[in-house]
């Protein structure tokens, strides 16, 4: 069972075994009776520490990433915060990506911070900048996303392994931009990978929930452990709704990235656009690295628009996102449907005054599966206002 496609739909999800069922049963319950105490079938007495549901969407997590365990989280910052509560202790340290997700900047800047765990922004293309950011006593995760939100950046997975690995650090790798259909980053030197499944492995804007998955056996168990004492973890509707996505992932991501390369060559050329901001651009300054880590490029596209001063540049930022109409105006991103926002205010707002303050005329697309041409009239009609 080697290929991509063929594991999103049959790795953890065999036939159930007392009706045939070819779609894994959504087992919706609190509690297991045992027979006799102690006796516990399947190892099952509790859903926050184990459901049948939650478990298949981990083997199936698991197997995309090509790791050995993976854990099912209630949100994306749920399986930050017990991936770092596990590794992190008061005194250590995060060498963080210098455009990080808002939220993650969030988590660690005002939540863990105050407990003791400080951070360094670090622009994780310079590798020099990097090794010396790691302080082999304290610091116990290099966290990147790649590609990163909102600017797109990727950065190079195997190398920043090296310089982890070198000093006895923990790289972690958002993945939640590229999916696992683009990108495996344990199979590049990564330790720990993390998703939002709200995004492109759920698809379908209906679902919140995160994931963590890893190689390493050791690490494997500490996270099992403080998934089940923490607690934060994903229901099983929740985990029923990502596994019935994670099939289509392979296909529904070809069409993202399919209508993303053509909307990102589409607005390079359009006059009221300064900057286009697409890994599958060769003018992108990590194009070459994209290139050899990904399968394909994906579906987020962001840009900059073009003003007389740096006010005008995101009042027209923000006319545009707010005439758009197939591309709505909404947070989040990975579903069916086109989404446009405003990070620097909405998504973002938080790492607002930090150095991961994004530039106010930046606009970003999650671009859908809709019919392109649809999509690149509506951009040209709310460009055009």
């Amino acid at each position: 069972m080697s290929g991509f496609n063929t594991r999103a739909i049959h790795a953890g999800q065999d036939p159930d075994p007392a009706t045939g069922a070819v779609i894994p049963p959504l087992h919706l319950t609190t509690t297991y009776k045992q027979d006799g105490v102690g006796g516990l079938r399947g190892g099952y007495e509790y859903s926050r520490s184990a459901n049948p549901t939650r478990d298949t969407l981990q083997t199936a997590l698991a197997a995309l990433e090509q790791g050995t365990r993976g854990f099912a989280f209630a949100s994306g910052l749920a399986a930050e915060d017990t991936l770092l509560r596990t590794v992190c202790r008061p005194g250590d340290r995060i060498v963080l990506g210098g455009d990080a997700y808002g939220g993650t900047y969030r988590l660690i800047s005002r939540v863990l911070e105050p407990w003791g765990v400080t951070h360094q922004p670090v622009d994780l293309n310079d590798a020099d900048a990097v090794r010396a950011a790691v302080a082999p006593e304290t610091t116990r995760v290099i966290w990147c996303e790649t590609p990163s939100n909102p600017l797109l950046n990727v950065s190079d997975i195997a190398a920043l392994a090296e310089v982890a690995h070198a000093s006895g650090t923990l790289l972690v790798v958002d993945n939640t931009f590229a999916s696992p259909y683009l990108q495996q980053p344990l199979t590049l030197g990564a330790d720990v990978v993390v998703h939002s499944t709200t995004k492109y492995l759920g698809g379908h804007s209906d679902v919140v929930g995160g994931a963590l998955v890893v190689s390493d056996a050791e690490l494997g168990e500490r996270l099992a452990y403080h998934q089940n004492a923490m607690g934060a973890v994903a229901g099983p509707f929740d985990s029923w709704l990502v596994l019935r996505s994670l099939k289509t992932l392979g296909v529904r991501v070809d069409r993202h990235s399919a209508n993303a390369g053509r909307i990102a060559e589409w607005l390079l050329e359009h006059p009221a656009v300064g900057d286009v901001l697409y890994p599958g651009l060769p003018q992108h300054r990590n194009h070459d690295i994209a290139a050899k880590q990904m399968s394909g490029f994906g579906g987020m596209v962001s840009f900059r628009l073009r003003g007389t001063d740096r006010a005008a540049a995101e009042e027209a930022a923000l006319r545009v996102c707010e005439k758009t109409t197939l591309f709505t105006l909404a947070e989040s991103l990975g579903g069916v449907e086109s989404l446009i926002e405003h990070p620097h205010r909405m998504t973002h707002a938080s790492a607002a005054g930090s150095p991961l303050e994004v530039p106010a005329d930046l606009v970003r697309l999650s671009v859908g599966i809709e019919d392109v041409e649809d999509l690149l009239a509506d951009l040209e009609q709310a460009l055009s206002s």
